[in-house]
């Protein structure tokens, strides 16, 4: 797989904690806070105890005890982060950033996600940092991103990692540094954070700042197979097409080309489509491999339309609609045999 292919990987994986990590830590809390009688929680939070109050955010947050009500955990995070609880200030900035029991405002889950990662709180270390890698209610900013995802990644956090990571690797606010890329790549890989696992493994699979070595690679990016994640089993896909570092079995390309496809990576996708375009590891098919070009040109591939209107020109304009309406079934997550 190419830089550019695997940026797109890294930033489709880096963008989902921006959306939920924040709430993430509530539904962790939660599990303390739904252990505890509510009768005798809403007293204490009444009474202006703050780690009740936020614990009771998170009840609300998680509709764990009572009826999920975004409106009411914003409510008692707010009565917690003013007093300075700095898991309530990175809640009540997550329910800011997606919008959920407040008008959604990047500027204030930006106010509030530095509030409580100036208190040394990890997780809005680790969102602040993602809002400056995106420019999201701030100006975009490598550099403060770099910062902050470091200093979360100090605390062991292992998405800090990966993202500290992934700066050396690109040189985004740091200095380009394959070795630093590693270091931080492997301490996340090590807490078994998947997307870690799988950039480890890509580093020994093409020698990138350590001695390339494919059974390293295997290895770790196995690892992450394990876990479902769509970048390590596209990249066993390849490895499986080029016979790189395990036998070539064009088979086996297409069962991890096809994992991936179906849960939304578009350069596997893309594979899938030439695969049954050019009949390797499956019999040829043109509908079939226009659909699945179809959906990766849809989903942003830059070779995608080029490989859907070659196809286009094997099929009647009839089974060129057929291969859309089956592109269509499949963006919305339906197996072939849903979708006839």
């Amino acid at each position: 797989m190419k830089n550019d292919e695997r940026q797109s990987l890294i930033i489709h994986m880096r963008q989902i904690p921006g959306l939920i990590l924040g709430i993430m830590a509530g539904v962790l809390l939660g599990l303390t806070a739904t252990a505890q009688d509510l009768d005798g929680l809403l007293p204490l939070a009444k009474a202006g105890n703050a780690d009740a109050q936020n614990n009771l955010g998170d009840m609300y947050s998680d509709g764990e005890g009572v009826p999920q009500n975004y409106g009411e955990a914003a409510k008692w995070y707010r009565l917690a982060a003013e007093q300075g609880h700095d898991k309530a200030q990175n809640n009540l900035g997550s329910l800011y950033y997606t919008g959920d029991g407040v008008s959604q405002h990047f500027g204030e889950a930006i106010k509030w996600y530095r509030l409580g990662a100036e208190q040394g709180y990890y997780i809005a270390q680790y969102n602040l940092g993602d809002m400056y890698y995106y420019g999201q209610g701030v100006s975009q900013d490598y550099s403060k991103a770099a910062k902050w995802y470091w200093l979360a990644a100090e605390q062991g956090d292992d998405w800090a990692q990966n993202a500290l990571g992934d700066m050396y690797y690109y040189g985004q606010g740091v200095l380009q540094d394959y070795g630093e890329a590693v270091r931080w790549y492997r301490l996340a890989a090590e807490q078994e954070y998947s997307w870690a696992q799988y950039n480890l493994g890509w580093m020994y699979l093409h020698g990138e700042g350590l001695p390339q070595d494919n059974v390293e690679a295997l290895n770790w990016i196995q690892l992450a197979v394990g876990q479902d994640n769509i970048g390590a089993q596209t990249t066993l896909g390849n490895m499986y097409y080029e016979g790189n570092g395990v036998p070539q079995d064009y088979g086996e390309a297409v069962k991890w080309y096809r994992l991936a496809a179906e849960q939304g990576d578009n350069e596997a996708q893309y594979e899938l489509g030439n695969m049954y375009y050019n009949g390797i590891g499956v019999p040829q098919n043109y509908i079939l491999a226009h659909a699945w070009a179809n959906l990766a040109s849809a989903n942003g591939y830059p070779d995608a339309p080029e490989l859907r209107d070659s196809i286009a020109s094997y099929l009647t304009p009839s089974l060129v609609v057929e291969a859309q309406k089956l592109a269509g079934c499949f963006q919305l997550g339906q197996a072939l045999e849903e979708c006839n």
